[in-house]
């Protein structure tokens, strides 16, 4: 899809959030360009504008803008500073007259993939770092193949140092047609190219004279223009509400409440992961283990206000209208609309850790808020980044991206993350010491009417 295509969206509310991560392979720029936009777009403090003028004059950093070595925005642990590379994810706010940013700052280190997961997991667009010299590398494949997992709605290639190549078409062109090429492998719907300097901010905020050849817009302008996650979600998904606790009175009134009915008072309090709930809706209850029980919302509270309604991701109150016993794991969704509860987990994992993964390990699987044991009953294979192709495997290590099947203690409603971003997905948890293991994604079991395709 063209830069131009994609900003061809309804003109978006001043003000709506936009979450974004950037990746790509080590010394691509992902800091410098973090800390432009920062600086381009207003979002600096003078203090902290002076204190990296300080540094970068004591290190002796060159550029056409004032010598500043801006990745020294986002690279907060004295190892980074010290190092030049990004280790931990580090998340910046900022805004522009249009919009409102979450950004999170990856590192590029094979061994940090991980933290590459966590950045994107929740992101409404991956912006990917791509050297100009270098072209697409195997990390950035990796970090395709992460997006497409994650099901990440945008992926923003940023073809970073392109005053290296003297502002070349014809490379910027064929790094483009090389990613066209890997997300079509990946079933990913789009991934935007713009080709930009972060050091000296061509394309980044403001347009540059230097690429005459490039139309499209600024990296910034295209940021403005994507719809996010929930604005895109609202209005097609089903009510999806994990409880996270039981409120009970505790010393004021609650809304719209007398003294008697006070007293009886009971909400469920947690975050509305996916759609719409109004009151008067008939939504079901799904515990763990135990059947469906259906029962009206009679009240939302947000605070001490009343709502009629509440949209993802607020969170809310809900008070209900039967006196079911509603406990923390519990599911409050759509009447009618949640699966059977099973137990049998089929999922994509992101292998997180140094301990491997081997079939018949006992873990942990948290799915919304509830946590069950599990049994890995098989490792069905594992992702080749050249190929693209799922191969045999018997477990999986560090970094590796797999499949695999799971058995728990207690029946779940799962449904297929490639519908479900948010409940399709899952942590596996080391039993001993608490530790995440793994980043999952629900399957659709075999059997069921898929494309067979790994990504889908």
């Amino acid at each position: 899809m063209t830069a131009e295509a994609t900003l061809a969206q309804p003109t978006l509310e001043q003000g709506t959030l936009f979450r974004f991560a950037t990746a790509g392979s080590v010394d691509d720029g992902k800091s410098t360009l973090v800390g432009r936009l920062l600086h381009d777009s207003k979002a600096i403090l003078a203090d902290q504008l002076d204190a990296v003028a300080r540094t970068s004059e004591a290190r002796g950093f060159g550029g056409e803008k004032g010598g500043l070595d801006l990745a020294l925005l986002t690279d907060g642990l004295r190892a980074e500073r010290e190092q030049g590379i990004t280790i931990d994810v580090a998340y910046r706010y900022f805004a522009t007259d249009r919009r409102t940013f979450i950004l999170a700052d990856c590192p590029g280190h094979v061994q940090y993939t991980k933290n590459t997961v966590t950045g994107a997991s929740t992101a409404d667009a991956v912006v990917l770092l791509i050297d100009a010299r270098k072209g697409v590398l195997e990390q950035t494949r990796r970090h395709l193949s992460v997006a497409a997992l994650l099901r990440v709605p945008h992926v923003v290639v940023a073809v970073n140092k392109i005053d290296l190549v003297d502002f070349s078409e014809p490379v910027f062109s064929s790094i483009s047609a090389d990613v066209a090429r890997v997300a079509a492998d990946l079933g990913l719907r789009e991934a935007v190219a713009v080709p930009v300097s972060a050091l000296d901010g061509d394309n980044v905020v403001d347009r540059s004279g230097r690429t005459p050849w490039y139309a499209g817009p600024t990296l910034l302008e295209l940021l403005e223009g994507l719809p996010s996650t929930d604005e895109l979600d609202d209005a097609q998904e089903a009510f999806r509400f994990p409880v996270q606790t039981v409120i009970r009175p505790q010393g004021a009134l609650a809304p719209g409440l007398s003294d008697d009915e006070f007293r009886d008072y009971r909400a469920y309090a947690g975050q509305v992961t996916e759609g719409i709930v109004r009151v008067g809706d008939r939504v079901s209850v799904v515990t763990p283990g135990q059947s469906a029980r259906e029962t009206t919302v009679v009240a939302i509270d947000l605070a001490g206000r009343l709502l009629e309604e509440a949209a993802a991701p607020l969170s809310v109150a809900l008070r209900l209208a039967d006196e079911f016993d509603v406990a923390r794991g519990d599911t409050i969704a759509a009447a009618g609309t949640l699966p059977e509860s099973t137990a049998d987990l089929y999922g994509s994992l992101c292998w997180l850790s140094t301990k491997p993964l081997r079939e018949g390990a006992k873990v942990l699987v948290k799915h919304g808020t509830s946590t069950v044991r599990a049994l890995v009953r098989s490792v069905t294979g594992k992702l080749d980044l050249d190929t693209f192709e799922v191969t045999p495997a018997s477990g999986l290590e560090l970094n590796d991206i797999g499949e695999a099947q799971l058995r728990l203690a207690a029946p779940l409603p799962l449904e297929p993350y490639a519908a479900h971003r948010r409940t399709g997905a899952f942590l596996v948890i080391d039993p001993q010491d608490g530790a995440t293991l793994a980043a999952g994604m629900v399957r659709q079991h075999p059997g069921d009417t898929e494309d067979e395709r790994y990504w889908i």
